[in-house]
């Protein structure tokens, strides 16, 4: 764990390479974005790639850098990143204005930056939910990210009776890779059996 967390600079390059869409990055880029001195984002640079966490490459005379997926945390390290920045941090910081929230989650295809197709939901949230709010939100996100964001949101008497029925939407949604913003995995995906 001391290679994860050891200071204010590596958590926002987590921060960067974690949640922005560009796979490669040069130092004066991650300077400009991180807003620190161009020394400590070269210090911690470095060990993050001592640590596996970063790989670099050199094109036209000038170091890239970009963070490694096969890197043993990076699931884990994405996630949080996710609770924390953009449309996932959002939610967290604003659940109690956005009513009672059963169960939310991001689709891990939205995490990575892939497009979603018009079936596809980015964001679910399940229970008394205050519309507006949410739709702010995600307005704001989608603004920023400069895409439409799929979601979908129902009470919990909805959810439940979709998830007992077996509908193929839910079913879908519920098996793909997912970042769980509130409430338990395993109590969502009770009844769902595969």
């Amino acid at each position: 764990m001391e290679e994860l967390f050891v200071s204010r600079v590596r958590v926002k390059l987590l921060q960067l390479f974690l949640s922005s869409r560009e796979t490669l990055l040069h130092v004066r880029e991650i300077v400009r974005r991180v807003s620190e001195e161009i020394n400590a984002v070269r210090r911690e640079l470095a060990r993050m790639e001592k640590y596996g966490m970063v790989a670099s490459e050199w094109r036209a005379n000038r170091r890239l850098y970009r963070f490694r997926k096969d890197y043993i945390f990076y699931r884990e390290l994405s996630g949080l990143v996710a609770k924390t920045t953009g449309l996932g941090g959002s939610i967290i910081r604003s659940r109690t204005k956005l009513g009672k929230i059963k169960f939310a989650f991001l689709s891990g295809r939205f995490l990575q930056g892939i497009p979603s197709g018009a079936d596809d939901v980015d964001l679910l949230v399940v229970g008394s939910i205050v519309l507006p709010e949410l739709q702010a939100l995600v307005a704001d996100e989608q603004a920023k990210r400069e895409t439409e964001i799929n979601y979908s949101f129902m009470d919990e008497a909805e959810f439940k009776f979709r998830v007992r029925r077996r509908d193929p939407f839910i079913l879908k949604v519920l098996m793909q890779p997912k970042v769980m913003l509130a409430g338990d995995e395993n109590e969502m995906l009770e009844g769902v059996i595969i």
